[in-house]
């Protein structure tokens, strides 16, 4: 305990010599999430033209991302001995910092409406090279075909072509992006995190804080013009209402739909190439803590609905997921449900201070020998947003895994500690 509270009490003595100050928006990019605090709690971008061409713009930034990590774990599986190691023994973990994770983001406004985006993951838990995530081409006005008629319909219109994170459900936008956490209140993502990148394209109708959206992509997380017959196309969709009721209250409700018929390897539970958050509990490898997906790789339907009520200084969010498929043509159906709410209270100057607890709950058939199980997880957690680039959180977290065969190394597992995580993006 000794060296916990050595650690908090060094990453809170730095912290204090940064300043306050107002969450600002640092790009001129039309159309654009802002990475800053500014960014907070903001979904799609709106159709609100808030920036002025002024000709060709480069904008570049970065995200960096480190946890201090105090987490024990247990189980009670059977002993599994596989040359002569018992492989359901957990291994022995401590108090001590993880590596660093971070991002590299360049994006262009080409031309009035027109921008393109670029994310690279320069370190991660999972991938010690970088590589990229995915970049895309959006499209909100059409200037170079001066057109009235459709001038006007793209007041209402956006295009999204390229290889990107798919918008299925509003749990990504409040997700942690590898170095990418200032958006998250909590530290870990969801048990089953519902987040992949495909490539295709979406359009989005938007008007008066009603939302629809409609994509097409080709239903895997890469390229491929092999096996056309193993392959099929996936379908997705949006539809909900984001209103400003007054100037404290905000109501905001979305339901998403996904389906794909075949694929050779879907992604939409397990496209999180970075890494879990909670290193090395319950093994799992690189994304433990997590159901790194549900084995859901052949077909695919999925539902998502997120409510989202916003007053004053109080937010909450939910999410009611709702998944059906199957790991190959030949397996049976199996179905998983998700289940999960949290409430944050934001505070002092600029909203500068927060305090939120998550609650969070997966059930059913989640292995494929279809036996029903479940995994339960409570994050209860405060951050500080030290400028609105700089953003520091700390976390207690439980998770416990009920029903789970004592051939499983799940069998009667759970951990729990504190997590305290240094954020800076720009």
């Amino acid at each position: 305990m000794r060296t916990q509270l050595v650690a908090l009490a060094s990453i809170l003595l730095l912290l204090v010599a940064f300043p306050f100050d107002a969450a600002a928006q640092y790009t001129d990019l039309q159309y654009y999430r802002p990475h800053s605090q500014a960014g907070v709690n903001v979904f799609e971008p709106t159709k609100a033209d808030t920036s002025t061409y002024d000709g060709f713009e480069v904008d570049w930034g970065a995200a960096f991302t480190q946890q201090f990590q105090s987490l024990s774990h247990s189980n009670e599986a059977d002993a599994n001995i596989v040359d002569g190691t018992d492989v359901n023994a957990l291994s022995d973990i401590g108090a001590g910092f993880n590596l660093a994770t971070a991002n590299l983001y360049l994006g262009a406004q080409l031309a009035d409406g027109i921008r393109v985006n670029l994310t690279t993951y320069l370190s991660s838990r999972h991938h010690p090279e970088a590589w990229v995530k995915g970049g895309y081409l959006q499209v909100d006005k059409l200037p170079m075909l001066n057109i009235s008629g459709l001038n006007n319909l793209m007041e209402y219109v956006t295009l999204k072509v390229g290889h990107f994170e798919i918008n299925y459900g509003d749990a990504h936008f409040r997700r942690t992006d590898n170095g990418n956490a200032l958006y998250n209140p909590f530290v870990g993502n969801y048990i089953l995190d519902s987040f992949t990148t495909e490539i295709g394209g979406e359009v989005y109708v938007q008007s008066n804080g009603f939302l629809a959206m409609g994509a097409v992509t080709g239903g895997e997380i890469r390229g491929s013009v092999e096996n056309p017959d193993g392959r099929a196309p996936s379908f997705y969709g949006k539809l909900g209402v984001d209103r400003n009721v007054g100037d404290d209250l905000r109501l905001r409700l979305t339901g998403s739909a996904y389906t794909t018929a075949k694929s050779l390897n879907n992604t939409l539970h397990s496209g999180d190439r970075a890494g879990s958050r909670y290193y090395s509990v319950m093994g799992g490898g690189d994304w433990s803590g997590r159901l790194f997906g549900v084995g859901f790789r052949d077909e695919v339907t999925s539902f998502m609905v997120n409510p989202f009520v916003q007053f004053k200084g109080l937010e909450l969010f939910g999410t009611l997921e709702f998944i059906e498929g199957r790991g190959s043509s030949a397996a049976p159906k199996r179905s998983v449900n998700q289940y999960a709410v949290e409430g944050v209270y934001r505070f002092l100057g600029d909203d500068n201070l927060y305090v939120g607890a998550r609650y969070n709950v997966v059930d059913g058939e989640i292995a494929s020998d279809a036996f029903d199980s479940s995994v339960e997880r409570w994050q209860i957690g405060a951050g500080w947003f030290v400028t609105s680039n700089v953003l520091a959180k700390v976390e207690y977290v439980t998770q416990s895994y009920s029903d789970f065969p004592s051939s499983d190394i799940r069998h009667e597992g759970e951990f729990d500690g504190f997590m305290v995580e240094g954020v800076i993006m720009f």
